[in-house]
């Protein structure tokens, strides 16, 4: 590592013995409702001054594996399996061979509570506490909490032969991958906080994310964030740390980096594979044999990883590495596509739309959209001179601060000179277009599920204060809209809209497939479609029944309506996914215009037709007790006569991070909505350690704000 001690540092004092390459991994039989903990270890002697004579031989660190690694003792392993309250539900022992090893040993539980993804169930975890014994005296114990499931790989629907198997299956059931990338938190991985893993695995829990790929470009990251995505269902996709990154593609096959990640990837194996959350292994990010041509197992650095996966993990997958191909990148050319990467931006209207409709990819590891950071953030790394709607092209700084992540003259494209005028629109409207650009892709993998089986977003977070860049989160922990569009296309539930362009004049037919999902089957569903002007009047309304199998994607039906000038310069489609009883499951708004160019110039001309106000329902009122996370329910209102579009809130006390269950929607004149905040104190290292205390004693402070 290029900075030295990063992680926690501790001094074990052992006894004559001590266990040693602990293995504790799970299956499950759903139907009959059992489970299985396989458990195996090592016992290693400390107390030998003579290697040869105890029967072993000393490994790099100076003990000695064998029975009698401690003298002429019988060594026994006891295993004792707690529930999630604690309650004794299982129990197995074992004796040391003479190899110093216990082979796998099965632990059956009945009556188990399985482990399920987020958004599939609940995440019990069963406590398993390994007791090593010298001839009665206790030498070593471990500690456990895993939980307890069965974990397949199965090929996606029409998939060729020769593919590899992209669908992930759990306690019997396909899973569709909600998944995000995540980069390490800081540049500097010693900085980083427990409350800062914390945060982003909550973040990530309640945008419906089921999977986290941990990238190959970054670290194997601290135990703490592997026991939160054991907690809060997230699967794991983790890396193997190599990564092209643009520099050098093919693999290392140089024998002294060879060795070295060798080590690096046995020792990450014993450490991670005890979490029930890891799902799946990768040799590492973007590595090609040739130009769009990822590299197979063929490959002797992979070769080598996957062997090493085979020993100490067989019961989980390794890809050779994301993208794992037949071809690297994104291309509309039929059959060659499993698993790709990219785009990285919007492409353009309507060639945006046009691509991602008319793909055929297996998987979609990595993607993105981007845009520029909050305002908040902006100010904090930029100096004044700087706080300016520009091109990085024509500024160093914003360059040096997310330089392939320039959206200047995409969003003078969109939005007209106007946008230019002035950081917060530039912000505003640089985030619209990555939200826009980036559900689309989401939502037309899903229509595919299970031809397609999951998308991974590039990506959550940054580790860098970047002033623009594909991340959901800011550095400082800002969301930005595209996040809480991602949370919407990730719902459980969920209507989408498929077009083909932003835009439609007067005199064209507007046109859109609409669609419908869930994780359950349900009967008896409605789309409810309506085309809306911006001063809430209705210009179009039909209602479509649905049932869908929770499995696949529902074609729910068309929609046409003809496009007149009652639909103003900038219209929105509300989609709403009812139950059987007329409840709303799902919503989501999409925005076109009857404009030629600079289609969504329309939404800067506002002036003071937006009359947003925000009234607190109650006071703020602390999750733990402590006042470490708050929350607080608001109703907010739009009693003007044009469309409060995208409202969202900021924190301005910088001593609180915040999230609400749901931001940036629009709100049509004389609707109102409530909303629930949380916020969690800042406890961060790095650059945000200067927002640390900030608040002090205050509550959280909001404003709430239309685009």
């Amino acid at each position: 590592m290029n900075i030295g001690i990063w992680d926690d540092v501790l001094l074990r004092v052992h006894e004559a013995c001590t266990l040693d390459d602990v293995s504790v991994t799970t299956d499950a039989d759903p139907e009959a409702g059992t489970g299985e903990i396989f458990v195996s270890a090592a016992a290693c002697g400390f107390a030998v001054p003579d290697a040869a004579a105890s029967g072993g031989e000393r490994d790099a660190d100076g003990h000695v594996e064998g029975v009698n690694a401690g003298g002429a003792q019988a060594l026994t392993l006891r295993i004792d399996v707690t529930d999630p309250e604690g309650v004794l539900v299982a129990h197995g022992e074992a004796s040391i061979g003479a190899d110093g090893r216990t082979g796998e040993l099965r632990i059956p539980v009945d009556q188990v509570r399985l482990w399920q993804p987020n958004g599939y169930g609940e995440q019990p975890l069963y406590g398993v506490r390994l007791t090593l014994v010298a001839d009665g005296a206790v030498m070593d114990a471990r500690e456990f909490r895993t939980g307890i499931r069965s974990l397949s790989y199965a090929q996606n629907e029409e998939s060729p032969t020769e593919a590899l198997p992209y669908t992930f299956v759990v306690n019997g059931k396909r899973i569709y991958v909600r998944g995000v990338n995540m980069t390490p938190l800081d540049h500097l991985y010693g900085n980083v906080t427990p409350e800062q893993y914390e945060y982003y695995v909550l973040l990530m829990k309640r945008a419906g994310v089921n999977m986290v790929r941990v990238w190959g470009g970054g670290i194997i990251e601290k135990e703490h964030f592997y026991e939160l995505c054991d907690r809060h269902g997230l699967l794991v996709w983790q890396e193997f740390v190599q990564s092209s990154s643009g520099i050098d593609n093919i693999p290392s096959q140089r024998p002294e980096f060879l060795e070295l990640i060798a080590l690096t990837a046995v020792s990450a194996l014993k450490a991670k594979r005890n979490h029930v959350s890891l799902t799946v292994w990768s040799g590492g990010n973007e590595l090609m044999s040739e130009p769009n041509v990822p590299s197979t197992y063929e490959d002797a650095n992979l070769a080598m990883l996957k062997k090493l996966v085979e020993t100490h993990d067989p019961r989980r997958l390794f890809l050779p590495t994301s993208a794992s191909g037949p071809v690297q990148y994104i291309t509309p050319e039929k059959g060659v596509s499993h698993d790709v990467h990219g785009h990285w931006k919007f492409q353009g209207n309507p060639g945006h739309y046009e691509l991602y409709s008319d793909v055929d990819h297996l998987f979609h590891s990595e993607f993105g959209v981007d845009g520029v950071s909050a305002v908040k953030s902006l100010k904090k790394f930029l100096p004044a001179s700087e706080l300016r709607p520009v091109s990085m092209n024509d500024s160093l700084v914003w360059r040096h601060h997310g330089e392939w992540w320039d959206t200047y003259d995409r969003d003078v494209e969109l939005f007209g000179a106007e946008v230019g005028s002035d950081i917060g629109v530039f912000s505003r409207a640089s985030q619209w277009i990555q939200a826009e650009g980036l559900r689309f892709v989401l939502e037309a993998n899903r229509r595919r599920q299970f031809k397609n089986s999951g998308s991974v977003i590039w990506q959550l977070n940054e580790p860098y204060p970047n002033a623009s860049s594909t991340s959901l989160v800011d550095y400082y922990g800002e969301s930005k809209m595209a996040y809480y569009w991602t949370r919407r296309a990730y719902s459980p539930c969920f209507a989408s809209a498929a077009y083909q362009r932003l835009n439609f004049r007067t005199g064209e037919t507007f046109e859109a497939k609409l669609f419908a999902g869930a994780h359950a089957a349900t009967e008896g569903l409605t789309v409810r479609s309506r085309l809306l002007g911006m001063d809430g009047a209705l210009l179009h309304e039909q209602t479509n029944a649905v049932s869908v199998d929770g499995e696949h994607t529902a074609h729910a039906g068309d929609l046409h309506a003809l496009v007149t000038d009652a639909f103003g310069a900038l219209f929105l489609l509300r989609l709403e996914l009812l139950d059987p009883a007329g409840a709303l499951l799902h919503g989501n708004d999409y925005f076109f215009s009857t404009l030629e160019r600079e289609v969504y110039a329309p939404s800067l001309a506002v002036g003071d037709r937006v009359r947003l106000t925000a009234a607190a329902l109650d006071d703020w009122s602390a999750e733990d007790g402590r006042l470490e996370a708050v929350t607080r329910r608001f109703k907010l209102a739009n009693d003007g006569d044009h469309a409060a579009l995208h409202v969202h809130a900021e924190e301005t006390t910088n001593g609180w991070w915040m999230a609400a269950d749901d931001l940036y929607f629009t709100l049509l004149p004389g609707e109102s909505r409530e909303v629930t905040v949380t916020c969690r104190r800042k406890r961060a290292g790095g650059f945000l350690a200067r927002d640390v205390g900030l608040a002090g004693d205050a509550l959280p402070e909001l404003v709430f704000r239309s685009f």
